[in-house]
């Protein structure tokens, strides 16, 4: 199983082969997110942020955005295998329906954590002060990966549902930006009304931000609720969106 994972996250990855400036260009919105939004804030209260200068607040919370944009597209890639006869072909292959979703999720996670370390080079050159604990770090990968798992599979189940790019790319649209303003990415938890409290503490990508402030610049997080969330998350979007894989080629 894990060898097939394996082969379908590379083959995945091969991809960027014939377009290398694809990370470079889907990078260019969180860079502008941080250096405009970000250095502009900083220089307002706008936000009480508990000590913490706003620029390094946001930086996590631009991490877990642009790691969100790459991730929640991808069910545009297995329609277009679709309409190729790529996706059909593999699905009388031996290999599981789970091992292909995987494969592909965790390709997902691996492009958004290349794009999130560019992000984070560019917040340092900002003058963020992040964390060089190795193991926090790694355990920051392993946020992004998680996080990217659960959006490219909920990419891959609305991509079962509506059988259409377009429609997919509509809806992407849609559940992106509510997604992000959903959650504590561009300001606390404490300033949000009652019924956006609601949305952030069922949001996934609002744990991913808190896990990643405090892994990265340090402050208060419940590191063990938020891998928690976002392990349960991602394994049972995983075999939803599995379940729906085979509705795309009938």
């Amino acid at each position: 199983m894990w060898s097939r994972i394996t082969t379908m996250c590379l083959v995945e990855l091969q991809k960027l082969r014939h377009d290398r400036t694809e990370l470079l260009t889907r990078a260019v919105q969180p860079a502008l997110w941080l250096v405009v939004f970000g250095t502009t804030f900083s220089r307002t209260p706008a936000f009480q942020t508990g000590g913490v200068r706003y620029l390094d607040y946001l930086a996590p919370g631009i991490v877990a955005q642009s790691a969100l944009f790459i991730a929640i597209f991808f069910g545009i890639q297995i329609i277009w295998e679709r309409d190729a006869g790529i996706l059909a072909k593999l699905l009388v292959t031996p290999t599981p329906r789970i091992a292909i979703v995987s494969g592909k999720a965790f390709a997902a996670g691996v492009r958004a954590l290349v794009q999130a370390l560019a992000v984070l080079v560019l917040a340092v050159l900002l003058g963020v002060e992040i964390t060089a604990n190795p193991v926090r770090l790694l355990a920051m990968c392993a946020v992004v990966v998680l996080a990217s798992v659960f959006f490219c599979c909920l990419s891959l189940t609305i991509a079962g549902l509506v059988l259409s790019r377009d429609r997919l790319l509509g809806l992407g649209q849609a559940i992106t930006m509510p997604l992000f303003f959903g959650s504590s990415a561009l300001y606390p938890v404490d300033l949000m009304p009652h019924w956006l409290r609601v949305v952030n503490a069922v949001n996934p990508l609002s744990y991913e931000v808190d896990a990643l402030r405090g892994l990265l610049i340090g402050t208060p997080a419940n590191l063990a609720l938020d891998f928690a969330v976002l392990a349960a998350a991602a394994a049972a979007m995983a075999g939803v969106s599995s379940a729906l894989l085979g509705r795309l080629v009938r």
